[in-house]
């Protein structure tokens, strides 16, 4: 999933997975080696797989968060508004934090602990995890009793039907496309043959591939086995759609919701107002609160502007949070080493990757001796102090997180871990061989303020190396949906991904497949490379985890090192802070964030 301008682990996860929990948060930057310590264990605790849960595991109410009582309104400040609404075109991680509030689909992921930590996959909607008798190729779904829209209309198999099927239509192109994939048995963007119109036409997928026999029941039939489907399943872009209030691509402004909050306005880029779900039964759900009355966002809120404000812990700031702003970089060091501000901090390790990609669809860059000139020359140093330094981030060596299994701690292929500034002689050689000295860089940029200073200073950086690099800003709450164009003018862009779950098939395929290659898919390098699709195809019938993981890190170094469609830049880390009237803050792994669905008014 993408991050914020990003994307994660399922509900999304963003799902995302997981964050590795700072635990000296107060110590800031000050210890670095107690620090690694406790980033390299955190980042091994996320690599274990999550436990399917059972019927017991599955049955509502979620465990009360201590000391939490109801009542309140609660003050969230967010840099960028929302673009989708709609759960099929949810796959970054902003929209998946709201996400936790507002959908619910078959599976979802539970927290087993008050730490953020511990976590089991359990049925939401469904009465259990989901059952399967034939390895993965088959699973079956069984409906909880007393389960409703926010309109009160009864949840049935006609509206996961109707949430399926109109994920193959054509609109529906920001989301995650495991399950369509599955279904079709088909890899990239070729699965829409299966259904090309949706279900808006007539057509509908046959029982044999997708049985709804009664109102309760969903079965799922794949030609392969896939024994991941739990785990897509949690994801915020495979929640139920009412399939009475399908509006087609109006649904993404107006949404039917079925979590314990619900949309009473929403005001693009200024404002947005939840207040709770009538219809929503805690009985029948084991993930979600509904402490606080109403949630009030506010758009437009920038780091620096966001952190003073919850800083200063005045008034109605003083119930404020945001779900996914950071800490700025100019109060990041001050926040962590000031015990005072503890209780009102969190701070994990997430699972994104940071990548500058090279529009692979652009004749000048086709030359591989150019994108290892942009390689060498691209300097990682201002994009990690842009965030806050070494506290916000770390230089990567590839696109596999320490989060994941098959994360290489030594690969290094371009140094950016050595020197992370860049080698701009080395580069400018390489563009003098090509023939292209000062050739001419389009780089698109995310316009915030830390999207302005880092990509000032990497521009610079290129233009030492013989490119005439011209910088063009990109808004940031659309900023996904326009490098995700096809047809876009961007040479280079940055983009950040983390895993769906805790496996790099949730990496490498979605960004790297040239069959998934369209407009609003993830693949946003536009990379095609038959050695790397037959490898995602390879590796993905592999059922041994540990020989699987060892294959994606093949491919990974494969990419970076022989393809160069992208340059790897920073795995992420996350600081946030609340209002001292904000209770039950925890930094949770899964969602890599703040959880939104423990949160109540002290």
């Amino acid at each position: 999933m993408s991050r914020g301008g990003r994307h994660a682990y399922a509900a999304l996860s963003v799902l995302a997975a997981g964050a590795l929990v700072l635990t000296g948060c107060s110590k800031g930057g000050s210890d670095a080696k107690d620090n690694n310590k406790q980033d390299k264990e955190n980042a091994a605790r996320q690599q274990k797989s999550i436990k399917f849960g059972n019927v017991a595991d599955s049955t509502g109410p979620a465990a009360a968060v201590p000391g939490a009582k109801d009542g309140g309104t609660m003050e969230v400040l967010q840099r960028d508004s929302y673009a989708h609404l709609d759960p099929a075109q949810i796959y970054v991680s902003d929209e998946g934090s709201l996400a936790n509030l507002l959908f619910r689909g078959l599976t979802g992921y539970k927290a087993t602990t008050d730490t953020g930590q511990g976590h089991e996959v359990v049925g939401d909607l469904a009465t259990d995890s989901g059952t399967t008798t034939d390895g993965g190729k088959t699973w079956k779904y069984t409906l909880k009793d007393g389960i409703k829209f926010a309109d009160g209309t009864a949840i049935t198999s006609k509206d996961f039907r109707q949430t399926f099927e109109r994920q193959f239509a054509s609109f529906i192109n920001q989301g995650p496309p495991y399950i369509q994939q599955w279904l079709a048995d088909a890899p990239g963007a070729e699965y829409r043959k299966l259904l090309p119109d949706g279900p808006y036409k007539g057509k509908h997928l046959p029982s044999s591939i997708l049985d709804t026999p009664d109102d309760k029941t969903i079965v799922f039939h794949f030609k392969t086995a896939h024994p991941d489907l739990p785990y897509a399943l949690a994801m915020a872009g495979y929640a139920v759609v009412s399939a009475k209030g399908d509006t087609k691509e109006k649904y993404d402004k107006s949404p039917v919701t079925t979590g314990p909050y619900k949309i009473q306005s929403f005001k693009s880029g200024k404002s947005m107002v939840l207040v709770k779900n009538t219809n929503w039964d805690a009985k029948t759900d084991p993930i979600r609160h509904q402490y606080v009355n109403q949630f009030n966002f506010t758009f437009n809120q920038q780091y620096e502007a966001s952190t003073k404000a919850l800083l200063a812990d005045s008034g109605a700031d003083q119930t404020g949070i945001s779900f996914n702003n950071q800490v700025d970089a100019g109060n990041l060091s001050s926040v962590l080493k000031d015990p005072k501000l503890k209780s009102r901090t969190i701070s994990g390790y997430q699972p994104y990757v940071g990548q500058m990609n090279i529009n692979m669809s652009h004749p000048a860059l086709k030359d591989k001796t150019v994108r290892e000139a942009i390689a060498y020359a691209l300097p990682i140093t201002p994009f990690i102090r842009a965030y806050g330094g070494t506290d916000a981030m770390e230089a990567a060596g590839g696109l596999i997180s320490p989060t994941v299994s098959g994360y290489d701690a030594a690969f290094d292929p371009w140094g950016k871990k050595k020197n992370s500034a860049g080698d701009p002689a080395k580069a400018k050689a390489l563009l003098k061989k090509a023939g292209k000295l000062n050739m001419k860089l389009t780089f698109g940029y995310i316009n915030t303020p830390e999207g302005q200073q880092y990509s000032t200073a990497m521009a610079a950086g290129l233009k030492k190396a013989g490119f005439n690099v011209q910088r063009q800003e990109i808004p940031a709450e659309t900023y996904y949906d326009q490098v995700g164009k096809l047809n876009n003018n961007y040479d280079i862009f940055h983009t950040a991904w983390g895993a769906d779950w805790p496996s790099a098939s949730t990496v490498l395929p979605p960004l790297y497949d040239g069959r998934a290659i369209a407009d609003g898919a993830q693949n946003y390098s536009q990379v095609n490379d038959a050695h790397v699709n037959s490898e995602i195809d390879r590796i993905n019938k592999i059922t041994d985890p540990v020989k699987a993981s060892a294959a994606w890190e093949k491919l990974d170094e494969y990419l970076v090192k022989d393809v160069v469609n992208v340059v790897p830049t920073a795995y992420y880390k996350q600081v946030q802070i609340a209002g001292s009237k904000v209770g039950g803050l925890v930094y949770d792994d899964v969602i890599g964030g703040v959880d939104p669905r423990r949160l109540f008014i002290k």
